[in-house]
């Protein structure tokens, strides 16, 4: 069995309006990760990302660049067991 987890990621900077969500999204099903994504209303991307270690551990890291437009200032992410998230998506 693979060892799983969950983060849950705060994202700031110019990441609202740039594709932010829909690359995470993208980048997310590219490695197998479950979860979802959505704006916050004081400008932050919200994240939570489930699967295999690595695979979780590779979308925090990729949180740090994002969208090519974006400009992450920073990315906070805690971690713990996962929830039961299925496929990944893109909340309103």
């Amino acid at each position: 069995m693979t060892d799983r987890t969950r983060a849950h990621v705060f994202v700031s900077g110019k990441v609202q309006g740039v594709y932010y969500r829909a690359n995470t999204r993208d980048a997310a099903r590219e490695r197998g990760v479950d979860g979802w994504v959505r704006n916050l209303p004081d400008g932050r991307v919200e994240a939570v990302f489930e699967g295999p270690s690595d695979a979780v551990e590779s979308m925090v890291e990729w949180c740090h660049t994002g969208s090519p437009a974006a400009r992450v200032d920073g990315v906070e992410a805690e971690y713990g067991d996962p929830e039961g998230e299925d496929g990944f998506r893109i909340r309103r």
